[in-house]
């Protein structure tokens, strides 16, 4: 695989097995940011090696570059001497660090393309890392809120199947049941009593019916009849 496949699989390795198996996502998330960082320090180390391999590419190309170009001003110098033979060995010795000056410099102008490359790619991993920890806070604060609210809920839930809302529930449901009866004994007090109040407002109507039947009869008042001698 190359440098930059390498890197453009960064930030999926094992992130689908890390999601799947999520318990605690604030957890994951954050290991998540903390290989995604491994890894990016992992790339730039290999794009900097990458950059040296090309100034030593260049390096090797300008030094036989300029191997070259010494042993054909040595043969042009040659020719001015009219030393055809020193000549011809300058040209000989000029061609083939040419030959290798330009290998060199075809595996520069390769490398310098690829280094282009994965610098891109790491400016790209870069600024999707960036803007992972961006969204750290928010994925977590959403995490932690739906997590309060699951567990909330599951309270509710259990005290609605029995827990401690359903003992209240029932305990107020008693205390109704005590109140009632106490308002009923209440209501059956208050009928005695008005019960009582109605037989002496009964009494006193009987005996001032009885005196005013005494007065129809011209009998006094406070005799009593019941009191008086046998054959009276």
């Amino acid at each position: 695989m190359s440098i930059a496949e390498r890197i453009s699989t960064l930030v999926r390795a094992n992130i689908n097995d890390l999601i799947d198996r999520a318990e605690d996502p604030e957890k994951v998330i954050k290991q998540l940011l903390f290989d995604m960082n491994s890894q990016l320090l992992e790339a730039k180390t290999e794009v900097a090696a990458a950059i040296a391999d090309q100034k030593r590419l260049y390096d090797n190309y300008r030094q036989n570059q300029a191997e070259a170009d010494e042993y054909q001003r040595k043969a042009e110098l040659a020719v001015e001497k009219g030393d055809d033979a020193l000549a011809r060995e300058a040209l000989t010795r000029r061609t083939a660090f040419q030959q290798t000056a330009n290998g060199f410099k075809q595996q520069y102008d390769a490398q310098a393309q690829q280094v282009e490359s994965l610098k891109q790619a790491l400016e790209q991993l870069e600024a999707k890392i960036q803007e992972a920890q961006t969204k750290k806070d928010l994925l977590i604060a959403r995490s932690r809120r739906a997590m309060a609210e699951t567990e909330i809920r599951s309270t509710l839930t259990g005290l609605d199947e029995g827990g401690a809302l359903a003992s209240f529930q029932r305990m107020e449901q008693k205390v109704g049941e005590q109140e009632a009866r106490a308002s009923a004994l209440g209501e059956l007090e208050s009928d005695d009593v008005d019960k009582r109040f109605a037989t002496l407002e009964t009494a006193d109507q009987v005996e001032q019916d009885l005196a005013a039947l005494k007065a129809k009869k011209a009998i006094p008042a406070t005799e009593d009849k019941a009191a008086l001698p046998a054959g009276t």
